[in-house]
């Protein structure tokens, strides 16, 4: 996934020195905003932010109290990098809940591993699912409120798998968890196989999973991984339940009950320019129409194409 680095930096210089550290590294994007666009940065909810305080134009205690203080980024990791030596300075700036203070002159080792150090970590403990390696919540929530902000064009999947509690139920959640790997594989082959670089897939939890893509053919991509998925889905049980096309499970009350086998939902909502306010209505339609699509037998999908 692409981390995105916004820094604030009006001359310009310390981009062109991490874009030189990082010229081997594709999955790093840099961009530039002086201080009057510190705007532009702060909603693109970046991955972290780095400021040169020798080249802006305001104060650095009040720039950084103004990014701690929007709500989207006041856990988005901050790196200052200044000539000012003074101790008394630097520790001001860390009780601000900067991350961290690298003097110069910079030294280029020092900073490339401390950047990498810094976002391996927030993958590892607040972006990653540990079952599917995919992001989680926090980064969810992030692409989305992204898209918003910039007013762009684009659709979310929502999944869900169905009669999955029965197949936990009689297969034990070992082999559950090998659906649910195996159903993450699945979304993201068939997202990637369009080639989008913008696209993102989010795994949510339990058997829910999400997509993100620009504005492209939501149906094919959604007849590809049910395609997929109903054929694939079948290793994962005995030949008996197969050739039923059914498990049979004993409710509370001992009454044994059948089950088809585990299929696949897909809700997906068209999001254009002012039709949300907020994730939250996007995640109110989402339920809506995965909803929609669970009603019916078997995997399918339902499109919300409405445009208010």
């Amino acid at each position: 996934m692409i981390q995105d680095i916004y820094i604030i930096d009006n001359t310009q210089s310390v981009k062109n020195v991490l874009k030189q550290i990082f010229k081997d590294e594709v999955d790093y994007q840099f961009k530039s905003v002086k201080t009057e666009e510190l705007n532009i940065a702060l909603q693109n909810i970046p991955d972290m932010i780095i400021i040169d305080e020798d080249t802006i134009d305001m104060d650095i205690i009040e720039l950084c109290k103004l990014i701690r203080e929007n709500e989207d980024n006041s856990i988005t990791p901050i790196i200052i990098i200044s000539s000012d030596w003074n101790k008394e300075h630097r520790i001001e700036i860390l009780r601000q809940s900067i991350e961290y203070f690298i003097i110069k002159p910079i030294d280029q080792e020092y900073l490339y591993f401390t950047i990498k150090n810094i976002l391996r970590l927030l993958q590892t403990n607040r972006r990653i699912s540990p079952l599917t390696g995919l992001p989680g919540n926090v980064q969810i929530q992030t692409e989305m409120k992204k898209r918003l902000l910039n007013k762009e064009k684009f659709a979310i999947f929502y999944f869900d798998l169905d009669n999955f509690k029965a197949y936990n139920d009689i297969y034990g959640f070992a082999n559950g968890d090998e659906i649910i790997k195996f159903t993450a594989r699945t979304i993201v082959k068939n997202v990637h196989n369009f080639g989008m670089e913008n696209s993102f897939v989010g795994h949510i939890g339990g058997d829910d999973f999400v997509a993100i893509t620009p504005k492209i053919d939501y149906e094919k991509i959604c007849k590809n991984i049910i395609s997929e998925f109903d054929i694939g889905v079948l290793e994962y049980y005995n030949e008996s339940d197969i050739n039923k096309g059914y498990i049979e499970v004993a409710n509370r009350r001992g009454i044994i009950e059948q089950f088809p086998l585990t299929s696949i939902s897909i809700g997906v909502v068209e999001i254009e320019a002012g039709r949300f306010k907020n994730t939250l209505e996007i995640g109110e339609v989402g339920a809506q129409v995965k909803h929609q699509a669970k009603s019916i037998m078997g995997s399918t999908y339902i499109v919300n194409r409405r445009k208010k």
